[in-house]
């Protein structure tokens, strides 16, 4: 029920769309100056991308009118200036000016008190609010703040996505100053009109291109052109500082000193020095020359300037413009640099948060993939159903062993529920919140298997015509389920041992080392000791998967769980087709449960399905001639015992005539034709314990 006079919540707009739409908003505020014309824009604007009832905005002395403060309300689109009620110096959005921090309310961390704001928010209804500061580059410019009568309308998401509309708004508000500024400037120097024409021309490159590459090398080819240099030129710096790149040259009469993509150090050099102060200078030719000086001599250059990037505090590269002639920069000059200097560290910023989160939304993508896939093929199974003893093992095993982060190897036949058990592992340990993400060795072609387990680069292959995560790296920090994993081919097998013992692979087609934290729980219904004996699989990878092995009872040892599984299967489908179920006849139940199961759980499933589709009423009606068919037996008949059951009776009489000794010249394993450790294999598999463990 929502409270009167609260609006309701509008549909979330996909983040993609939201930054689409956030692009017009600069477009449309480049070229307004007055101030209320300016918040009713941006009011307009803004309400396709954001919810608020009230905006606010304040301007330090950007547009030659002094210092403004506006707010405007949802209500009446009316447009307030309470000048003189509060000094502007005492306001929120000028505490946020002078902080330069985002502001909250309710607050959600340590926050300066700003006595009267509640009982001043609560008099307008107001509920959240959030002020983010107004700053470029160059300046200070102010703040802005949105107000909403709802609860818990800025969550800490939406806060950081006001930071990003901010840095939009100010680059926008900027940018018409500059144009102003310019434009006065353009009565003194005869080629003003043809520099204002590029700081614009930048401006809206900025705004409209996302290819970093692109953008910069368009910026430094007309930086170039209207400054009448010979060289400009984009170095960027890495993440650690330690090193960068000549990201772009513009040169186009290059002896071929210098050429894009060389590395440069950072750490002990002239450049090293000038990121540390962070103050644009002019490029000395004097003093030992280092190598970067040397190749800007053989390529004539005689005069330069280097402008600092920087954003959020952060040095992000230097862009420099330089002459063969002596002549230098003059003031104007070096201003106008300045500014394109602080545009493209803008773009800079902008264009590695777009990457950021475009890295982040895709591997999202591929998670929401895999997890859609989980829920499609794992709607029949809430939770592990049953309580005989043989389960009771299993899940004390899974208790044991979940909390740890060892591999696991679980076997047991096809359909038995293994990989009901390796979610249940994933679930309680400390990885329970991350990915689960699973593979079928057996489901995927040889050949293209090594790709979807460790990813591949564009080009690896025929077809490979993008980039390609496997299935480690998406699982880093989650668990992969590995399914048939006596399937994967010998040749892949040493890879596999590696990501287990290093926590290191390589995509195909890539000679880069990455790392992963994901957990593996393998699972097989093959005797892997047979497969080592018979040389069709690697010792030291089984031996590694053998860490923890868990055996998954079949459903024939385990018939008194098989009516709690009819019940629980009855229950889910009954809701899913919406039917109602109240009986299911005893004689049903009772061939159920002396059906032996080859298929074991999935096999139940679905004839649990077909029995229901085949309802009408209120008492189930099971295809018990489909059960005859395939070998279940009537009341007081003896049943023939499966294959399985057998091998437990044989080894079990060896055990008991050796008295329980495994190994030597007189134990079991020898009697029984078999190494020891493979007996025990067999043991776990089969349900065997000694009496009195």
């Amino acid at each position: 029920m929502r409270v009167s006079g609260e609006p309701a919540p509008k549909t979330p707009i996909p983040l993609e769309e939201r930054f689409r739409r956030l692009l017009g908003v600069s477009k449309v505020l480049g070229a307004i100056r007055d101030p209320e014309e300016l918040i009713r824009a941006l009011s307009n604007e803004l309400q396709r991308i954001l919810a608020f009832d009230h905006l606010s905005l304040f301007l330090q002395d950007v547009v030659g009118e002094g210092a403004s403060w506006h707010i405007w309300h949802a209500d009446d689109q009316s447009v307030l200036s309470p000048v003189g009620t509060i000094p502007l110096e005492e306001t929120l959005e000028a505490r946020v000016v002078a902080t330069q921090r985002t502001f909250s309310w309710p607050a959600t961390g340590e926050q300066p008190v700003i006595p009267g704001l509640p009982e001043a928010l609560a008099r307008h209804g107001v509920r959240s609010l959030c002020a983010v500061p107004l700053t470029t580059v160059n300046a200070r410019l102010g703040a802005m703040s949105v107000a909403s009568r709802r609860d818990g309308a800025y969550p800490e998401e939406e806060q950081r996505f006001l930071s990003v509309v901010a840095d939009q708004v100010a680059l926008a508000i900027d940018g018409a100053a500059s144009f102003d500024r310019l434009r006065v400037a353009n009565e003194r120097l005869a080629r003003g009109s043809e520099r204002l024409k590029l700081v614009l021309d930048v401006g809206s490159r900025v705004l409209a291109n996302l290819d970093l590459q692109d953008l910069l090398r368009s910026i430094a080819a007309n930086v170039r052109q209207v400054l009448r240099c010979d060289l400009a030129s984009v170095v960027l710096v890495d993440e650690g500082g330690t090193q960068a790149r000549l990201y772009v040259l513009d040169f186009p009469d290059s002896r071929g000193f210098m050429r894009e993509g060389a590395v440069i150090p950072v750490e002990g050099s002239a450049m090293g020095e000038f990121l540390s102060v962070g103050q644009p200078r002019e490029v000395s030719f004097d003093g030992p020359a280092e190598s970067g000086t040397q190749r800007l001599r053989a390529e004539g250059i005689s005069s330069g300037y280097a402008f600092p990037l920087v954003s959020r505090g952060r040095p992000l590269g230097i862009f420099t413009v330089m002459r063969r002639t002596k002549e230098r920069f003059d003031r104007d000059e070096v201003d106008l640099i300045g500014q394109v200097a602080g545009q493209v560290a803008t773009a800079l910023d902008n264009a590695l948060a777009y990457r950021q989160i475009a890295g982040l939304r895709d591997q999202l993508a591929q998670e929401k993939l895999y997890l859609e896939d989980e829920i499609r093929s794992e709607l029949s199974f809430d939770e592990i159903v049953g309580r005989s003893e043989a389960l009771r093992r299993v899940l004390k095993q899974v208790e044991t062993v979940a909390p740890t982060d060892s591999t696991v190897l679980v076997s047991g036949e096809t359909g038995s529920g293994k990989e009901l058990v390796a979610r249940a592992i994933h679930d309680r340990g400390v990885r329970g919140g991350r990915t689960f993400v699973k593979l079928s060795c057996a489901a995927i072609p040889t050949g293209l298997l090594e790709s979807e387990l460790f990813g591949h680069q564009r080009g690896a292959f025929t077809g490979a015509i993008a980039d390609r995560i496997g299935r480690f790296e998406l699982a880093s920090g989650g668990t992969v389920f590995l399914d048939e994993i006596g399937e994967i081919p010998l040749e892949l097998q040493p890879k596999l041992l590696r990501v287990l013992q290093e926590r290191e692979f390589e995509r195909l087609g890539s000679s880069k080392t990455l790392r992963t934290d994901a957990r593996l729980i393998a699972a097989t219904n093959r005797d892997l000791a047979a497969m080592v004996e018979a040389g069709t699989f690697r010792a030291d990878l089984f031996y590694r998967l053998n860490v923890f092995p868990i055996h998954v009872p079949a459903l024939r040892e385990r018939p008194e769980d098989i009516p709690l599984l009819v019940r629980h299967f009855v229950q889910q489908l009954a809701r899913r087709m919406n039917k109602v179920v109240e009986t299911i006849p005893a004689d049903a139940m009772s061939a159920l449960t002396r059906y032996d199961w080859p298929g074991n759980i999935r096999e139940l499933q679905n004839l649990v399905e077909r029995a229901m589709i085949l309802t009408k009423g209120p008492v189930l009606r099971v295809p018990l001639d489909e059960l005859r068919a395939h070998g279940t037996h009537a009341p007081g008949t003896a049943r023939r015992r499966t294959l399985q059951e057998a091998e437990r009776e044989h080894v079990l009489s060896t055990l008991e005539e050796t008295h329980w000794v495994l190994g030597g010249a007189n134990g079991a394993a020898v009697r029984l034709g078999m190494n020891r450790s493979t007996l025990q294999f067999r043991m776990k598999k089969l349900g065997i314990v000694r009496p009195g463990r």
